[in-house]
């Protein structure tokens, strides 16, 4: 995938890099801003159970 993607980009190779730089930073971005959001609520990570048998004992 990253060969086809780096033989479709124009430009020698520091215009690859820096278009492959911007590209990732892209990605970063989308999932940061609309994909993890989105994912948010549908992941357990605030469904926390805490035993409150063992604070009776101290």
């Amino acid at each position: 995938m990253y060969g086809w993607i780096w033989r479709h980009l124009p430009g020698n190779t520091w215009v690859k890099a820096l278009i492959s730089l911007l590209l990732g930073l892209a990605v970063v971005f989308v999932l940061f801003q609309y994909v993890f959001p989105w994912a948010e609520p549908l992941l357990p990570f605030n469904d926390v159970t805490v035993d409150q048998g063992m604070a009776a004992v101290r």
